[in-house]
């Protein structure tokens, strides 16, 4: 497995476990609707600030998360890996994490979440130069 995989896991692990902090949330507040909340998904505006924003920071890594996994997995397949390409897949993970608890805690406010998130994107461009530049030539 190459750094950029096991990068890639970890980040998919982190993707499928940053809904807890959404549902601990909704289940150990209350709010106006709470008891309806399996008919009609509940109104996040009633809900404390953090736990709107739990929900944000996973949808938000579940948008920048798709194009990097296509993007590390093509890498794999054509067998691209370098330290560049290692270092972007290592970054985006912890960039990932910066911004889910930054966001989470209402830490990370302007500029500092959407540069983070910037981030995430750079190394995604990046590493998929890295993959068009050492690519095997067809």
């Amino acid at each position: 497995m190459t750094l950029e995989l096991k990068w890639l896991m970890y980040t998919a692990l982190l993707a499928s476990s940053l809904w807890i902090p959404f549902i601990i949330g909704v289940n150990v507040t209350d709010f106006s609707g709470k008891e309806h909340q399996f008919v009609r998904p509940p109104d996040h505006r009633q809900m404390e600030p953090w736990v709107h924003r739990s929900l944000r920071a996973h949808q938000n890594l579940l948008e920048q998360f798709l194009p990097f996994s296509v993007v590390v997995i093509v890498g794999a397949i054509l067998k691209v890996s370098t330290p560049v390409t290692a270092w972007c897949a290592i970054g985006f993970f912890w960039l990932r994490v910066a911004h889910a608890i930054g966001m989470i805690t209402g830490v990370a406010r302007l500029p500092v979440r959407p540069a983070i998130y910037l981030l995430g994107w750079a190394a995604t461009l990046v590493l998929a130069w890295q993959i068009f530049k050492f690519a095997p030539r067809v």
